[in-house]
């Protein structure tokens, strides 16, 4: 049976949608439909140094080190002392420039927080600075970048927020390092990647796996450094991937040396490790239980099987949609699940 599930703290988790946007997909496309004019906040650009990969097959040599790109927004007022640097990471097909991302920085911002909203390789301003493209598991870049972004943090502490598949790639580095972060959240983030791509294949979800497969497949081709052109003909034709499990299959899972899609979905999928009480430090998840894109399934284990090692709070909404929580009471530039976050945040340092 389908209920919500909240922390003592929290009180009640979901007050109902806010007025027009009804039922999971309306509350998944509103800032796609309805976009929020947000005011530029003067994002400071950060470029974080990559181990280099070798260029494909036949392209010309790399000409110049490779990076991640961050945008880093000062706290308001801009002369405050932020107590803490949060970093917020983008999901699958998006960057550091998506609404939701800008939204949730602008509001961590406002409240006093240092913000670094990242792409991931190849993702949004990054694409021209790095070979490649990213994974749901992807330490081998990330690990070294949240060092880098530690030091810069330092003395405060060093926090993360991610949105979808941002939550599951800061979930992957913070169980291979748990001391790294001092706090996580995760808003409708999967934590099992198999069940992710069964959902988002279904007949109803159609026009989002077509959008989203148009996405990647851009990403990937538009690479600057080049293309292996095994890969180049593997996403041409009538071979080219039709699904996202197809193109993880022909893409993701080689590119970040998985023998098979199958293992690549098992071994980068937190479930298991979180079910068996590998440490975390202090995590929020939070998913609603009608979301269209990642089944609320694997979150369901794991607010029911409440392991005493692990230090989280799961929050199952009945609305919500994928990443929307466009709640009643909401003001005009932020969410229920942006005002979580913040006050779970808050909470932490408290």
């Amino acid at each position: 049976m389908l209920r919500e599930v909240g922390p003592p703290w929290l009180g009640s988790p979901w007050p109902g949608p806010r007025w027009p946007w009804w039922g999971p997909d309306l509350q998944t496309l509103r800032d796609t439909l309805w976009p929020l004019r947000l005011p530029e906040e003067g994002a400071a650009t950060v470029r974080f140094p990559l181990d280099p990969i070798p260029s494909a097959p036949g392209a010309a040599p790399l000409q110049q080190p490779q990076a991640l790109v961050g945008l880093s927004v000062a706290p308001a007022p801009a002369t405050a002392t932020p107590p803490a640097l949060v970093v917020l990471l983008h999901g699958l097909g998006g960057s550091s420039e998506a609404r939701g991302v800008r939204r949730l920085g602008q509001t961590l911002a406002g409240a006093g927080f240092g913000v670094l909203r990242l792409n991931l390789r190849g993702a949004g301003p990054g694409r021209p600075l790095a070979a490649g493209t990213y994974a749901a598991a992807c330490n081998r870049d990330l690990l070294p970048v949240l060092h880098q972004i530690a030091a810069l943090a330092a003395p405060a502490p060093l926090l993360g927020v991610g949105l979808s598949l941002g939550g599951t790639v800061l979930l992957n580095a913070a169980l291979a390092e748990p001391g790294l972060l001092a706090g996580l959240v995760c808003v409708s983030s999967p934590l099992d990647l198999a069940a992710c791509s069964d959902q988002i294949g279904r007949p109803r979800n159609r026009l989002y796996q077509r959008w989203l497969l148009r996405r990647l497949i851009a990403l990937t081709q538009d690479d600057p450094f080049g293309l292996d052109p095994a890969e180049q003909a593997r996403l041409q034709g009538p071979g080219a991937p039709g699904s996202i499990r197809a193109f993880d299959a022909a893409i993701t899972a080689p590119r970040w040396g998985y023998p098979s899609v199958e293992a690549y979905y098992r071994d980068a999928s937190p479930l298991q490790r979180l079910l068996a009480g590998a440490p975390l430090p202090p995590t929020l998840l939070v998913h609603a239980l009608d979301d269209p894109w990642v089944p609320a399934t694997a979150t369901q284990q794991l607010a029911a099987a409440a392991p005493a090692a692990l230090c989280a709070d799961v929050v199952l909404t009945a609305g919500g949609g994928h990443n929307g929580f466009h709640a009643r009471g909401d003001g005009p530039s932020a969410t229920w699940a942006d005002q979580l976050t913040l006050r779970w945040l808050q909470r932490q340092l408290s």
